[in-house]
């Protein structure tokens, strides 16, 4: 059987930077699930936005039903039948479902809107796919697994045959992503084709017919998801042998960070977590699990001292640093590994040496008589670049040239040039690939095994599974769960919690936080 879409020697340069795409080869067959897997700058983004006309090739060809195209625009893409599902979703909040789905394509009855036929024509497209999704409701009040899906129904709704899933289960609940499961499933039974695009493996296996692995911009293999395993396909990545796996020794020590009573608002004014609890002590990883947007976030940043309380205490052995500054928190040991490293960890201008002692300004190594001691702060950067195998051309290299991971390395490094007696960290290995995220899980290990107070908080429900010691839920700004982390709990189980299906007694959360 002829594929259904190929791309054949397909090869992507961008000005003043890599070659994204080098050659790349793939192939399609109708009515399968093809995952394209790899790391961070492999090159997988850029060959789907070629074969959805976001970008066009230097060189190479693309075939649909076995004839060459050329797709200089998405549209072109989507009226050859070819819908994209985009990691970050562009919906309108204040509109409906079926406003947000038939958006520039909608059904008339003369000059008017037909919207009777937009909901009827939407309604039947979620109940052919299974995607069970209300044609009535304004999207922004749909939780991110029933937005996805009207993204979906976007794709459907303009007649894709192949559907380009891109990272669809990044910001998903277990429950959601066994929902989306099956709604693929029966896109594929109804003579869909899909392409996955994702980093989690099990995933990967669990929905794949086939899959590609990509590396360096070239194409390093396919092969059938029965016959591949994650240690497999981890290695195929990386070019090497890569383990995921962290040592967690019992290490607890006294009670270190505390908060009691804490209020926090949102950025519009509204309280979005309320009495809150929490004790982490020290030599234990505390994770933070929850949907994005319930609160984790927001309890990091006010630990760290960058968004306000609104009442309550947060205290670090013994003392109340509620009132204390940013650079006041971190003379109490406090260190901090925010959520997004460019907009918030690093000054991508600025040079790695530079980034790398950028809390460090009033410390006498680096300052002599008002004045930086660049020999210091060079010196500095080389033992850091050396320990925590930061891959840069020197010192002075600018630190916005780094790749994602190295990037996030520095951050790494910078606040744990010294041990910390509080380490917060926010998405550690997001956009990270596999060799720099095992790196970062054993230095956040080697912190808390030397006696930090960790809270941590990830998307990534392995992430915090493979970290944490324990771990406490949130669902709307309260703590609905708390957990010691045996080999009992399962990603299902703390899913429950994260969509507010189930809460626990408060006898038993308080008893769980200690």
């Amino acid at each position: 059987m002829s594929p259904l879409l190929q791309a054949r020697s397909i090869t992507k340069k961008y000005p003043n930077g890599p070659v994204a795409n080098d050659g790349v080869d793939l192939s399609i067959m109708a009515g399968e699930v093809h995952a394209v897997v790899g790391e961070n700058g492999a090159g997988k983004s850029t060959l789907m936005k070629i074969l959805f006309g976001i970008e066009q090739p230097d060189s190479g060809e693309l075939l649909l039903d076995g004839k060459p195209v050329a797709f200089n625009t998405p549209r072109d893409a989507i009226d050859a039948g070819i819908g994209m599902v985009f990691q970050h979703f562009s919906l309108v909040p204040s509109f409906s479902v079926y406003e947000n789905v038939v958006l520039g394509a909608e059904p008339r009855n003369g000059a008017k809107f037909d919207r009777e036929k937009a909901i009827a024509d939407v309604r039947a497209l979620s109940e052919r796919f299974k995607l069970n999704v209300d044609p009535l409701p304004p999207v922004a009040t749909l939780p991110v697994g029933q937005q996805q899906r009207v993204e979906i129904l976007k794709a459907l709704y303009r007649d894709a045959r192949i559907l380009i899933l891109d990272e669809p289960t990044a910001v998903l609940a277990p429950q959601e992503v066994e929902e989306l499961f099956v709604a693929v499933r029966s896109l594929i039974a109804q003579g869909r084709t899909v392409i996955f695009i994702a980093h989690k493996l099990p995933e990967v296996l669990e929905i794949s017919d086939r899959i590609t692995v990509m590396r360096l911009g070239k194409t390093v293999g396919q092969v059938a998801a029965k016959e591949a395993t994650e240690q497999s396909l981890a290695t195929l990545m990386v070019g090497k042998e890569v383990t995921l796996r962290v040592d967690r020794t019992p290490n607890e020590g006294p009670l270190c960070l505390e908060v009691k009573s804490l209020g926090i608002r949102g950025n519009s004014g509204n309280m979005i977590c309320e009495n809150l609890d929490l004790n982490v002590h020290s030599g234990e990883i505390v994770g933070l699990v929850g949907v994005e947007g319930n609160g984790q976030a927001e309890l990091i940043e006010a630990v760290a001292g960058l968004r306000d309380a609104a009442s309550g205490t947060i205290h670090v052995d013994g003392q109340n640093i509620a009132a204390l500054s940013v650079l006041e928190r971190r003379g109490k040991g406090m260190a901090s590994i925010p959520e997004d490293r460019i907009a918030q960890g690093l000054a991508t201008g600025a040079s790695v040496a530079e980034n790398l002692v950028a809390t460090r300004m009033t410390d006498p190594k680096f300052v002599r008589r008002g004045l930086l001691d660049l020999k210091a702060i060079r010196d500095n950067a080389r033992q850091l670049i050396d320990r925590f195998s930061i891959r840069v051309g020197g010192p002075e290299s600018a630190v916005g040239t780094l790749s994602g991971g190295n990037m996030q390395k520095v951050v790494v490094a910078r606040e744990l040039a010294e041990q910390p007696k509080v380490l917060l960290v926010n998405q550690p290995t997001r956009g990270v690939d596999l060799g720099a995220t095992q790196f970062i899980w054993q230095s956040i290990t080697a912190a808390r095994d030397a006696g930090a107070a960790v809270l941590l908080s990830s998307a990534d429900l392995s992430e915090l599974l493979a970290l944490s010691d324990r771990l406490v839920v949130f669902y709307r700004g309260r703590i609905v769960a708390a957990f010691a982390n045996t080999e009992t709990l399962t990603p299902e189980t703390l899913g429950v919690y994260m969509l507010g299906i189930e809460t626990q007694e408060p006898e038993t959360i308080r008893a769980a936080l200690r």
